[in-house]
This record gives structure tokens, sequence and C-alpha cells, in this order.
């Protein structure tokens, strides 16, 4: 018999009623050290205060209202990116697929606009993730997230991951965008280096191309800077942001420049519940503390020591572990072992990770992990490890 709850989900054995900063507390009062942060959602830890009051305090005055009215929230939120990004405008959604579908419509809508409906393909890349909508998995295009779906959504095209030379190639006068993670997520950890996005943005600079960023994962202060793209001096044309901008709250959002938004008038989109008076009361307090240069100074440092002491972690333990990769607390331990029994040796020493794609464990602590908690951490990895090694000596 099918359970009350679709039975989508491969989910470990655990049930946490409580969190309280980088720790998750199940109801017999064991704690857990929380290194998925709800897959790199929870960037200031759970039950934060300042969330917490921003939160009661709008829930006390107003929930929903839709965007049929003007939002004062959804203003204060969207002049905050302006200011702080690339972008001259921001719709908001309730997460990283529906802001992936709206990237996809823009950039279509734009060449459309422009004279040019032939301009509709999109190149994506391998390994990519871009959200499970129609359009999301379409723009992945691996059959892992495509089996059993098609007809698919047409006009994209794949190459591996980061090959600027194989995205150029493939740029002609149909190519609508490039969609394209700065730092794969899901895909196994691995950023793009600054050089090649700086020539990937000249490449759609002299085709005419949009360059649409997908920093749902990697982006707002997640690799030491507000947003990923940052660290190469470069700007997207159309930007996908979710998962820490509402720090546990359902808040995502496109942002992009006043040309590539040129198509979208009234009516061309919209969303009932997206950049609601709750929502965004929790988005700009996150965004008054993440987007602050000492707040992003202390992500670098803490990051440096995380890597440092993952570094001795990998020397130490040469038979379960190869490498470490990623930027600034969006971490990757590639593994020699299967990722998935680290994972679980983990969870028998209260400490949560989480799985990704070319056998790696992901490291996404909430940014304002302590020093201490870090030393934990490594500690609690070191004694998984040893557990796994010790279970491939019997």
């Amino acid at each position: 018999m099918i359970p009350s709850i679709l039975p989508t989900y491969n989910r470990a054995p655990l049930a946490f009623i409580k969190g309280e900063g980088s720790w998750l507390i199940e109801a017999d009062g064991r704690r857990f050290l929380d290194l998925g942060a709800g897959i790199a959602v929870n960037v200031l830890g759970h039950a934060n205060p300042d969330l917490t009051a921003a939160l009661s305090e709008q829930a006390g005055q107003l929930w929903h209202t839709s965007n049929l009215y003007h939002i004062p929230q959804q203003t204060a939120l969207a002049d905050k990116l302006v200011e702080a990004t690339f972008a001259d405008t921001v719709f908001f959604t309730n997460s990283g697929t529906e802001a992936a579908e709206l990237a996809i419509k823009m950039a279509r809508k734009y060449w459309y606009e422009k004279g040019q409906p032939e301009r509709v393909k999109i190149i994506a890349c391998e390994g990519s993730f871009h959200g499970r909508s129609a359009g999301g998995i379409a723009a992945a295009g691996s059959e892992k997230m495509t089996k059993g779906f098609g007809p698919l959504l047409p006009g994209f095209v794949h190459v591996p991951f980061a090959d600027i030379d194989a995205i150029a190639a493939q740029m002609d006068d149909t190519t609508a965008a490039v969609m394209i993670e700065p730092v794969l997520g899901e895909g196994g950890i691995i950023p793009i280096p600054d050089a090649d996005l700086k020539a990937l943005r000249e490449h759609c600079d002299e085709h005419g191309v949009l360059l649409i960023l997908d920093e749902v994962q990697c982006g707002v202060g997640r690799t030491g800077k507000l947003f990923a793209h940052q660290w190469a001096g470069i700007t997207p044309d159309i930007m996908m942001v979710a998962k820490g901008i509402g720090g546990g709250f359902p808040l995502g959002a496109v942002l992009a420049t006043e040309n590539a938004a040129s198509g979208m008038g009234a009516g061309t989109h919209g969303s009932t519940y997206g950049g609601n008076p709750l929502a965004c009361a929790v988005g700009n307090a996150v965004m008054d503390i993440v987007a602050n240069d000492e707040f992003l100074a202390e992500v670098n440092r803490k990051s440096g020591l995380f890597r440092q002491k993952l570094e001795g972690l990998i020397t130490g333990h040469p038979d379960i572990f190869e490498s470490v990769r990623g930027s600034g607390l969006m971490l990757g331990i590639k593994c020699k072992v299967a990722n998935m029994d680290v994972v679980n040796a983990g969870y028998d020493n209260d400490l949560l990770t989480v799985p990704a794609a070319d056998n790696v464990v992901r490291i996404l602590p909430p940014l304002n992990i302590t020093d201490t908690e870090i030393n934990d951490a490594v500690a609690r990895l070191d004694a998984a490890a040893s557990q796994v090694s010790k279970g491939l000596k019997l």
C-alpha cells in the first residue's frame, strides 16, 4: 500500500523536532552537528534569533495578500538585491525550481521581442541540476533526471561541464542563452575557474548570447562573496537565486539586467505566493546580515580553517578519501569508498552531511558555524572515516 506521503524520497532514518544554530535535535534529545544546513539553505543556522524575530513580527501583522497589490517588504528586499548586485530588477519565487522556469522564459522572450523568435536554443552542461520541473530536467538532460518524463521541453543542448570551448562551439544564430552553475552543486562541488568564467562572459558578449547563472546553491554568501560569480569579476544577464536567501523560509528570486528583462511585461509571468510578506521579511533579515563585508570576511576565514583541517583529515585516511574541493563553505570530499558509507557513518557519529554525484560528500554548514564546531565536525568525520576503514578490514 502506498504511504500517505508520496514515496519519492530515500530518507535517512532520522527525524528532528528542534534546531539550535548548527545543531539538529531528535525527540530523544540526540544532537547532530549539521553540515548540510537543509542543503545549503539554513545559512544562519536553525532558529536564528534575528530571523525568528523578523518572521514573528511579520506574522503578527500580515501573512499574504498576493501580487495583486504592492508588498512593501518585497520592494525593500528587491532594492537591497539591486543595490548589492549587477541586477536592475528582481522577480520573487518560492524556490529555485521556479526561478529556473522564469530564467528560461525570460531568455526566450527577450529574443522574441527583439524580432528573432528562432533564438530559442539554451546551452547547458552535463551533470548540472536546475530543479525538477519540466524545464529544469530538460536543462539538466541526464537520464537520471529525464527518464520516463518525455517528451522533454525542446531547445536544450548539452556540453561537458565548464568546457568553455565546447560551449562557444555551440553558439550560433539560434542560441538564446547559456545556463550554468558557477559551482556545480548536486553534480559534485566543482567550481568553474575564474579565468573560464571570464572567457565564457566574453564568448557570450561576442555572440550576443545571454548568460544565465544558477546560483541557487552557491549564492548568498556560500563561497565567501555574496554571489560566486563575483570572484571572477564578471556579471550575468540573468541569475537564479533561492535556498540561502530565505534562511530556511521558502524564497527564491530571478535577478536580471533591464536589457535581459525587457521582454517581460505585465501578464508574462506571475506567482500567487512569490515574494509574500512573510518570505520577504525573512529575506530582508538574511540580507542585512549576510551582505556585510565583515560577515563575508568571517566566512572566508572559517572556510580556510575548515579546508585546512579537511586536508589533514584526507591525509590521515588515504584509504577513504581522495581530495577536498569547492569554494568557501561549499566544500566537497571526494571519496575512494562509496560516499554513502561515509554519510551513514556520520549518522552513527551524530554528524549530518549530504551526498553528491562523482562520489562526493558535501560539506554545507551554516555560514555562522563556530571554530569550535568546525573542530568538532572534523573530529566526527575522522571517527566516521575510522569506522568505515574498520569495516573494510573485517
